[in-house]
């Protein structure tokens, strides 16, 4: 059983109405909808969006439900839903609408993906909670950035210093009770270590459409091959370079007359919107694994 716990509202009064996402997986069998459906009835919710996802070739199951309060004292809903849970042997996660998830944002020397997910997060169109921004570039590289009183941290990597450099990331990801960690163009291959203990919770952007243009200069690799369409791939980090779990991808027309300047320039406004919307699927719980795969229920 998997579950994020959730905090409970500081005024009992404002409960009516909260909101919660679930999300699950399991193998499909008969009277699983109409299960989870009269629970969350019997608990005292309404449910407000379903979708759900049955897999002919694996016969798993995929569901994703939102849900809030249809009267003014409902039943806290996490241990019923377990029990629930553990009777169909379910993989399942609950969140709160109401706590932001805590991200950790990682950056490299170029920052418009970062400057981007920030400028989302305080219009109030990403729901985070921003923790942290770690680099391996001093802050002068990015005094054009108002980072407010997100703390930043200046974390240098070299071939000799990498081992200590993660295990200083990991510790601040610990302390900060980071949820989900964003590579948002670091420039830097995670270690196997790393990649197992960030599993499931650390997204990266990709400049290129993978599988195609895997590794360095991907723009260069597409201009050379005469590509007519560039895009960028937003995916689970996992041990295996540039091969996890895609998450969302997107694409931009080009033609002959662009130069490789072109291609990253175009490249720069594909990367900024695949990764906000990555985010946004996995804060939102929209994006589910599933293997080598994800399940992604659009909004």
């Amino acid at each position: 059983m998997n579950t994020i716990k959730t905090a409970p509202p500081s005024n009992p009064e404002a409960a009516y109405g909260n909101s919660y996402i679930l999300t699950l997986s399991c193998a499909n069998r008969p009277g699983l909808v109409a299960a989870i459906s009269q629970l969350l009835f019997e608990l005292g919710y309404n449910i407000t969006e379903a979708q759900q996802f049955d897999e002919q070739d694996s016969g798993l199951f995929f569901m994703r439900i939102v849900f809030s309060a249809a009267v003014a004292d409902p039943t806290p809903p996490e241990a019923a839903i377990g029990e629930l849970a553990d009777r169909f042997s379910m993989m399942w996660l609950l969140r709160d609408v109401a706590v932001r998830p805590k991200v950790m944002l990682l950056v490299s020397k170029f920052d418009h993906c970062l400057v981007d997910l920030l400028y989302r997060w305080r219009i109030g169109e990403l729901p985070i909670q921003p923790v942290g921004i770690i680099a391996n570039h001093p802050a002068s590289t990015y005094t054009h950035i108002d980072f407010g009183n997100i703390p930043f941290h200046y974390l240098p990597v070299t071939k000799d210093t990498k081992a200590w450099q993660e295990q200083q990331i990991l510790d601040l990801i610990q302390a900060t009770g980071a949820d989900l960690v964003v590579l948002a163009r670091y420039m830097q291959i995670l270690s196997n270590t790393m990649a197992a203990a960030l599993s499931g919770r650390c997204i990266n952007i990709h400049h290129s459409f993978l599988p195609g243009f895997k590794g360095a200069r991907p723009y260069h690799q597409a201009f050379d091959r005469g590509v007519k369409l560039i895009g960028a791939t937003a995916h689970f980090v996992t041990h295996d370079l540039d091969e996890g779990p895609i998450i969302e991808q997107d694409v931009e027309r080009i033609s002959h007359a662009d130069k490789p300047d072109d291609l990253i320039r175009k490249g720069r406004d594909i990367e900024r919107r695949v990764l906000a919307r990555a985010v946004r699927y996995y804060v939102e719980m929209r994006a589910i694994l599933n293997g080598s795969k994800t399940i992604i229920f659009q909004p």
